[in-house]
């Protein structure tokens, strides 16, 4: 088709280019003519427009829009439908690829890469000169062609299909000469095809290109690529091999797996996929004993055979494992791997924190005074494992995620769905004793839904396989009798088929034909264990049963201790432990010891009784204490056997003990086990009747609660005693501010018995001559009146609390007339000298809403709510300084937007979840994402963007988040999505909407919406054709509500409707 004059023609190409996405005029303007636009622009786009739809299409009458093009408002919109576009055929069958990769159907993702790389003909807006406002919409289609090319050589290399992407790489490589992903594919492709020595050239031309031109060397990608080139055997092409992993891998298989190939093949397929540039998880789950570990360790040797990055990291079972010990054990060895300067830069942050015990005093406890460190640290270690697998892949495996503590899945779930290229995670887990828990199995879900995920179930051996591990085991043929015998009682499970052939062959009786293996056998692996114990003298069953309550590894040192005896004695101790298979050494640390199996050990504790594990955990916390008598890094080991030892132990000591491990837990973000070790100090504190140390211990516990939503039971329990304790030893400040805490709770959960601990902070505030407790007082009264709808008594309040600038919080701390600081202060100074360790030292804050942060964010709401928008934006634009830092960008972004929406300033809210969705701040996990995207989907509706689909979007968003149980806003949001539904010119949803905004009202009182549903009902009598005097008065009623409130925003949207009602009806009657 001849697009016309070239001009026109571009913007044809521009509105392509942003297929199914409107283009406001301006923006066109911007694109085609940059700063140089005529006066007659706007009527020259129109014109090109009406030209465009009659070459589109010719039959369509004039002044009508046809099928393809369309106005939004000020907007032009390109809609294809099915394969009319090629842009939009290439993005269907690219998304069908990655739809079929996840779900491993290997060859039909390669078909659908293959096909949607043949659309291509060369560069996007080949052939005109580009603004330089335009280039980047053009040179971002051309980088999804990149990205698809890679993908799908990598996919092709791994399937020995190289030959079918080799000439859509060829294109690419000649579009994007510095392209380094690109040009690598290349090479690696070349050579997998057998054409070594095109791919050789083809790397030293573009060493010499980048040399030459830029100055600089080759990158990780093409430097790998070049030796993957340079190490494949001259004359064998991949694709002529029949196992991409060569005669010795499958020779080492045949020697040390059994009955695993199928399982292997998958697991060597995602070490593939890693080598090729692209990320790959794989879940591995049985029941215990099924060869979980053996398999993975298999996978890991060949790896590391191969040049990858192998790190491991172990779960362990019991409450003494420290929290994130599985990504202590990995992040270690990953730190190592790179460059100095980028090692120490991550052990400066969050990572470091997690890595090493910190003396300094605001770096020991980020996660207590900021509830965005989690989120960050995650961050940082999906960057630490991206820049890790750059140089090498990398495969990072955890084994029993079925014992790992509720941070460490987090992490595990967060990497997994944010995996970098070149990177394998392999979890292990139990399918049964223990039934995976529901935060595993939500991590589990979540990763199912990832790009390149498989779950591999290990289940029992056949007769044959069986057989076979016996020969294996014994070095004897057991006979078919026998074998099928051993098949039955067993039940396949590999583990039990080993100890059990070494019991039978012991006892020489697996030659007589299977009479022995019928009777006077254990029945279970347990058993086996148990009957292997019986020749134990009492020394031995003691050591075994101390070694057990230590954990699956066991240290030498802390063993000697803890029986009694130097290292030599214990050394002679475990020998007959080790020649019964039940103890053994670790391979790389002589001084380390472990349980063959995590059964064996199992089958200790069950056999030790209660009385006497009580004793054995004294013993042990005695024996930790005297070894690392300062180190922070065994305080969570510590605490636990002291509260194992139970009244045996002193409880002002095992308190003591479990408030510095859940000290140590917050520094390494582990928030549940912190809370759980904290929760438990403060009831043995007060069991025991130690008041200052309940206090102190409780002081923490406030400070964890960092996120409100998660507030509830036990803790409003715990923040109510916080706050009668607090007085009752006269720390008036403490008390006001756990009284504060308690009152957001119940806040964020509307909560019916809000309005009175507002009130009781405020009648606090307003007898106090102490700052602080005025302060509390205001901030308290200022959250009521919001509450309830009167904002110009809350915006008194709060503007009070402006005039306070951050240094006068500072002064206020610094004079505060309460001897006794409060929790935010008290907390770490009071408990640092009861249990020892630095200092945990909080920045200066007026409670939960830290300065700058939370508060001035609602101080800029409340402004604009009484009718200071430009005000409210000046403050925001101040007081957040959200650049590269996602989690204070996601803060300023809920702010802009609330205030954007409350205004009805679309273009504004738009703005700024742009810039949020630019940052990568969309993320889940931060606690502001459901209210930027509830606004989102607003702004979206509201400029044109598929309102209806938005609403819709809304609807199910708000259910599934804030409606049960209810939280703050709840009506207000009802509102926004019945704004969306009249964008929609859907007045039957926006009717439906607003009543469920009313009920929400008369369920919870919360009223500060309510000038805005009247104008929203207002506008919907209107939508539906009412008489004008009755959409007036409705109008009217909604300005004069809002103004008596204060609410002056919501009075003045309701009086631009009625000038825009009296207009329309003067030009009707006119």
């Amino acid at each position: 088709m001849d697009a016309g004059p070239r001009q026109q023609a571009y913007l044809l190409a521009l509105l392509l280019a942003r297929v199914g996405r409107p283009v406001s005029t301006s923006e066109l303007m911007d694109l085609i003519w940059d700063d140089e636009a005529p006066s007659s622009a706007l009527n020259v786009i129109h014109k090109y427009v009406g030209a465009l739809r009659r070459l589109l299409e010719p039959a369509v009458p004039a002044r009508t829009h046809g099928s393809y093009l369309h106005r939004r408002g000020n907007a032009y919109l390109f809609t294809a439908a099915p394969g009319t576009l090629d842009l939009v055929t290439f993005r269907e069958l690219v998304e069908t690829a990655k739809e079929a990769l996840a779900q491993q159907r290997l060859e039909t993702a390669l078909d659908r890469y293959v096909e949607s790389l043949g659309v291509w003909r060369g560069r996007a807006g080949d052939g005109f000169t580009h603004r330089s406002t335009a280039l980047p919409i053009f040179a971002a289609i051309d980088d999804e062609f990149y990205a698809a090319c890679t993908a799908a050589a990598g996919l092709a290399v791994s399937l020995r299909r190289p030959a079918r992407v080799l000439a859509a790489l060829q294109m690419a490589a000649s579009m994007a000469p510095f392209h380094e992903p690109v040009q690598a594919s290349l090479i690696s492709t070349l050579g997998a095809a057998g054409r070594q020595a095109e791919a050789l050239s083809l790397f030293r031309e573009v060493r010499a290109r980048l040399a030459d031109e830029l100055g600089i060397d080759p990158g990780p990608e093409l430097q790998a690529a070049h030796l993957r080139v340079l190490s494949q055997p001259s004359a064998s092409p991949l694709v002529a091999r029949t196992d991409g992993w060569g005669d010795g891998a499958s020779a080492r298989t045949a020697a040390g797996l059994v009955g695993r190939a199928e399982e292997l093949a998958l697991l060597r397929q995602a070490v593939e996929m890693a080598f090729s540039g692209s990320p790959a998880l794989r879940i591995v789950e049985g029941e215990p004993g099924v060869g979980k570990t053996r398999l993975v360790r298999e996978i890991a040797a060949e790896a590391s055979q191969r040049g990858a990055l192998v790190v491991w990291g172990s779960c362990l079972e019991g409450d003494g494992t420290p929290s994130m010990w599985p990504w202590e054990q990995t992040l270690r060895p990953i730190l190592d791997s790179l460059p100095a300067p980028l090692r120490e830069k991550w052990l400066a942050s969050e990572v470091g924190g997690l890595l090493e015990s910190r003396d300094d005093d605001y770096a020991a406890a980020p996660a207590i005074l900021d509830s965005g460190a989690q989120f960050r640290l995650f961050e940082q270690v999906v960057t630490v494992v991206g820049q890790a697998s750059a140089p090498r892949p990398m495969l990072l495996i955890v084994d029993d995620l079925q014992w790992a503590d509720a941070a460490s899945l987090q992490l595990f779930g967060h990497l997994a769905g944010r995996l970098p290229a070149g990177t394998v995670i392999i979890g292990a887990l139990r399918d049964r004793a223990p039934t995976p828990g529901s935060g595993l199995s939500r991590v589990l879900a979540e990763a199912s839904r990832q790009p390149g995920h498989r779950r591999i179930r290990l289940g029992p051996l056949g007769l044959t396989d069986v057989t076979e591990l016996i020969r294996r085991e014994t070095g004897h043929d057991p006979g078919a009798e026998v074998a099928r015998d051993i098949h039955v009682r067993t039940a396949g499970n590999p583990f039990f088929v080993q100890e059990l052939s070494r019991l039978l062959s012991d006892g020489g009786s697996l030659g007589d034909g299977g009479a022995s293996t019928r009777t006077g056998v254990p029945a279970t692996v347990r058993d086996v264990v148990r009957d292997r114990m019986t020749g134990l003298d009492d020394s031995a069953h003691g050591l075994l049963r101390i070694a057990a309550v230590i954990g699956r590894d066991v240290d030498l040192d802390l063993l000697a201790r803890a029986i009694g005896v130097d290292i030599a004695d214990c050394l002679e101790r475990l020998e007959p432990l080790q020649a019964l298979g039940l103890l053994e050494t670790k391979p790389d640390d002589p001084f380390s010891w472990r349980f063959a199996h995590d059964l064996v050990r199992e089958s200790v504790t069950e056999t030790t009784a209660r009385q006497q594990a009580v004793q054995l955990h004294l013993r042990v916390a005695d024996a930790l204490e005297h070894i690392h008598a300062d180190d922070e890094s065994v305080a969570e080991r510590l605490a636990y056997h002291l509260r194992g030892a139970g009244p045996l132990a002193d409880p002002g000591r095992t308190a003591k003990a479990l408030a510095r491990a859940g000290r140590r837990a917050a520094t390494k973000l582990a928030f549940a086990a912190a809370y759980r070790n904290l929760e438990s100090a403060v009831q043995i504190a007060r069991t025991a009747g130690l008041l200052e140390l309940e206090l102190s211990v409780l002081s923490l516990l406030n400070l964890l609660a960092v996120e409100p939503p998660g507030m509830g039971g036990s803790s409003f329990d715990l923040l109510e005693r916080g706050a009668y304790l607090a007085g009752r030893l006269g720390r008036e400040t403490a008390a006001a501010e756990f009284l504060f805490f308690r009152m957001t709770g119940a806040y964020v959960n509307t909560g019916k018995d809000r309005g009175m601990w507002a009130r009781r902070l405020h009648e606090q505030g307003q007898a106090s001559a102490d700052p602080i407790i005025q302060a509390y007082g205001r901030q308290a009264w200022g959250l009521y009146n919001w509450d309830i709808g009167d904002i110009g008594a809350a915006y008194q309040c709060f503007s009070w609390l402006g005039r306070t600038t951050v240094d006068g919080v500072a002064s206020l701390l610094a004079n505060s007339a309460d001897p006794h600081p409060g929790p935010a202060q008290e907390s770490l100074y009071h408990l640092a000298g009861q249990v020892g360790g630095a200092p945990i030292r909080r920045r200066h804050d007026l409670g939960r809403w830290r300065i700058p942060d939370e508060w001035f964010g609602y101080l800029a709401v409340i402004t604009a709510l009484q009718g200071d928008v430009e005000t409210a934006r000046s403050l925001l634009g101040t007081v957040y300084q959200a650049e590269g830092d996602t989690f204070e960008m996601s803060g300023w972004t809920r702010y802009q937007t609330m205030a954007a929406s409350m205004a009805g300033d679309a273009a504004w809210a738009m703005h700024a979840t742009e810039r949020w969705v630019a940052a990568d701040a969309d993320l889940p996990g931060v606690a502001q994402e459901t209210y930027i995207r509830l606004d989102w989907y607003w702004a979206r509706a509201l400029t044109g963007d598929d309102p209806a689909g938005n609403a819709a979007k809304a609807e199910d968003l708000l259910a599934a988040t804030l409606r049960d149980p209810p939280r703050w806003g709840l009506a207000y949001w009802y509102g926004l999505v019945a704004e969306m539904w009249l964008a929609a010119e859907t007045p039957d949803k926006a009717a439906t909407a607003l009543d469920q905004a009313d009920q929400a009202i008369k369920a919870h009182g919360q009223r500060y919406a309510e000038g805005l549903l009247l104008l929203l009902r207002a506008r919907l009598l209107h939508a539906r054709g009412e008489p004008v005097d009755v959409v007036r008065a409705a109008a009217d009623e909604a300005r004069v509500r809002s103004g008596e409130r204060g609410a002056h925003l919501f009075a003045r949207r309701a009086e631009r409707f009625l000038a825009d009602l009296e207009t329309q009806t003067g030009v009707a009657t006119g």
